[in-house]
C-alpha cells in the first residue's frame, strides 16, 4: 500500500440519472473524474424504476475510467453517496427482488397518508424530522405489497440504494443515519429504528405480508469495511476500506465545504437540494423543512428538496427539440428579463416537497401571450425555480440558524445569470466552486473516506467569484413573488383536490 501522501480517495455518488466518481488527492485536488448514465423505466402512471444491476455496471465503468488517471495501487479507500429515498427489495443474500423504486415514484401517496395518519403526522415529524409521505421507503414497500405480493413475500430486506451498493462492495448490509431518514421510521433522538412506526406499517400491510422485511443496522457514516476479495481483484486495488458514507444531500454539502452552523448549500440537479447547517435539532411547526443527521457527529441539516427542477428543465428542453439540453435552455432563459415571462408553476413532480409539502400541486403556465416564444417559456420556468428556492431560503432564515451566504453547485447553478437571479430574489450572496461543483456529492464521499480512513481533511475546491444581490433587481423579484403566489393559490384551488395547498 502506498503512503497516504501519494494515495487518492475514491468517491462514488449514485444519482438519479447516473453515477459520478472522483479520485481526490490529499491536498483536495480532483485528479480524475468519470460518470456513467443508466436508464429509468416508467411502466405505469407515477412509476419510476431502475435496475440495481445497472448501478453495478455503472460503478464498474466509472472505476475503470478512474483507473486510467489514478492507478488502483494508489487508492486508499472508497466512499459512497447516493440518492434517497430509493427502495431496493432484497432477497436474503442481498440480491434485488425486482426493480428499484426511485424517489421520483409517486404511486405510494395513499399509503404514505395512511401511515402518517395512523402514527400522527406531528408526532412522526417530531420523532423522525420527516414529513413522511409516499416517497419514503416504508410506504413504498406497502404499495409494492399491494401491487406485487409475490415480490413483497420474496423480500428479506428493505434497503436504500446506497445500502445495496455497500453490500455489493463489502458483503455487509448496513445503512447510515442520513440514509435511514428516508425509510420514514428513524428516530433522531435514539439514533435507531422506531418500533411503533414499524408496527404501524406492518398493521397496514395486512395479512398478505405476515411480517415486514428486516431493516438494515444503522451504523455511523464513517464506518469502514474491506472491499470484497472478488471486487478488489477485479479493480486491482486490494481489499481497501469502503466507507459507508451518507445521503447525497449531506455529502453534497460537505463537498461544497458547508459544514458549520449558519452555512447553506444549494445543490442543483434532477431535484434541487437546499440545506442549512445547525448545531442542534431544529423543528419547524409547519414541517416546511426536514432534519437530517450530517456525516460528522454533532451536525444537523435543515433540508428542503424541490422535486422537479433539473428534470423540469430537461423536460421543457426536450419539447423544444434536438440540440437543446438543460444548459442551453437555462442560457436561453438568461436573455429574457424575468418580468417579461409568463408565470410558471414548476410542480411537475407531480406535487411539491420543498417548503410546501403538497402532493396535489401540478405545474402550470399562466399568462401566455402570442408574443411569447421558447425563450419566454424557458425564462418562466427558471423564474418558478428561483421563486420556490426563495420560499425555502426564507423558511431557513426564520430559524435564526441560516446566514446570508449560499454555496451552490451543479445543474442550472452553473449559469452565472441563474446565480445572479438567486442572489437578487433572496438577498443572499451566492458563491460556487471554481470547478462548478457538479460532482460535489462524489467529492463529499471521498472527503468522508479520507477522514474515516486516515484522519485527513483534504483542502476545499477554489472558490469562483460570488454573485452579490442587487437592491434594484430585488424589487422586481418582490413583484414577481406576489404574482407567483397569487397564481399558485388560484391554480391550486382548481386542482385535483379542489383546494389550495399549504401557505
Amino acid at each position: 500500500m502506498n503512503r497516504r501522501g501519494t494515495g487518492v480517495y475514491i468517491g462514488l455518488d449514485l444519482g438519479t440519472s447516473g453515477l459520478k466518481g472522483v479520485a481526490l488527492a490529499p491536498d483536495g485536488t480532483v485528479v480524475a473524474r468519470a460518470s456513467a448514465a443508466y436508464s429509468t423505466r416508467r411502466p405505469a402512471p407515477g412509476a419510476c424504476e431502475q435496475a440495481p444491476e445497472s448501478w453495478i455496471a455503472a460503478a464498474g465503468s466509472v472505476a475503470a475510467r478512474l483507473r486510467d488517471a489514478a492507478p488502483p495501487p494508489r487508492w486508499r479507500g472508497i466512499g459512497l453517496s447516493a440518492m434517497i429515498p430509493t427502495l431496493v427489495t432484497a432477497r436474503p443474500g442481498g440480491e434485488p427482488a425486482g426493480p428499484a423504486v426511485t424517489w421520483q415514484d409517486s404511486r405510494a401517496g395513499v399509503r404514505g397518508e395512511q401511515l402518517r395518519e395512523r402514527c400522527g403526522g406531528d408526532r412522526l415529524y417530531r420523532a423522525t424530522g420527516q414529513w413522511v409521505d409516499g416517497r419514503y421507503l416504508l410506504p413504498m414497500f406497502l404499495r409494492v405489497a399491494d401491487d406485487e405480493p409475490a415480490r413483497a413475500a420474496a423480500a428479506a430486506w428493505l434497503l436504500a440504494a446506497k445500502d445495496y451498493l455497500f453490500a455489493w462492495l463489502t458483503g455487509e448490509i448496513a445503512t447510515d443515519p442520513s440514509t435511514a431518514t428516508g425509510f420514514g421510521c428513524y428516530r433522531l433522538d435514539a439514533g435507531g429504528w422506531d418500533g411503533e412506526v414499524i408496527a404501524a406499517a406492518a398493521a397496514l400491510a395486512g395479512p398478505a405480508v405476515p411480517a415486514l422485511p428486516s431493516l438494515p443496522p444503522v451504523l455511523p457514516s464513517s464506518t469502514c469495511r474491506p472491499l470484497r476479495g472478488e471486487i478488489a481483484q477485479r479493480l486491482g486495488c486490494g481489499p481497501i476500506p469502503v466507507c459507508l458514507g451518507a445521503a447525497d444531500s449531506v455529502l453534497g454539502a460537505l463537498g461544497l465545504g458547508v459544514r458549520h452552523p449558519g452555512q447553506v448549500a444549494y445543490i442543483a440537479g434532477t431535484s434541487n437540494v437546499i440545506m442549512g447547517v445547525a448545531d442542534r435539532v431544529v423543528l419547524d411547526p409547519g414541517h416546511r423543512f426536514l432534519v437530517t443527521p450530517l456525516a460528522e457527529p454533532g451536525g444537523w441539516g435543515l433540508e428542503m428538496d424541490l422535486l422537479a427542477t433539473g428534470s423540469a428543465i430537461s423536460w421543457l428542453a426536450g419539447l423544444f427539440g434536438t440540440g437543446m439540453d438543460e444548459a442551453a435552455l437555462v442560457a436561453l432563459a438568461a436573455g429574457v428579463d424575468p418580468r417579461d415571462a409568463p408565470l410558471v408553476l414548476p410542480y411537475l413532480g407531480p406535487g411539491e416537497q420543498g417548503a410546501l409539502w403538497d402532493p396535489r400541486l401540478r405545474g402550470a403556465f399562466v399568462g401566455l401571450e402570442l408574443s411569447h416564444g421558447r425563450r419566454h417559456l424557458a425564462r418562466g420556468l427558471v423564474n418558478g425555480i428561483v421563486l420556490e428556492s426563495r420560499r425555502c431560503l426564507a423558511a431557513l432564515a426564520e430559524t435564526g440558524q441560516s446566514g446570508r451566504e449560499i454555496r451552490v453547485a451543479g445543474g442550472s447553478a452553473a449559469d452565472p445569470v441563474f446565480r445572479a437571479d438567486l442572489a437578487d430574489a433572496t438577498g443572499c450572496r451566492v458563491g460556487m466552486p471554481g470547478g462548478h461543483g457538479a460532482d460535489c456529492s462524489a467529492r463529499g464521499a471521498a472527503l468522508l473516506a479520507a477522514l474515516a480512513i486516515d484522519g485527513a481533511r483534504p483542502g476545499p475546491e477554489p472558490a469562483g467569484p460570488a454573485a452579490e444581490p442587487d437592491p434594484d433587481r430585488a424589487a422586481a423579484w418582490d413583484g414577481l413573488w406576489a404574482s407567483y403566489e397569487q397564481a399558485r393559490h388560484a391554480v391550486a384551488a382548481h386542482g385535483p383536490a379542489g383546494q389550495a395547498g399549504q401557505t
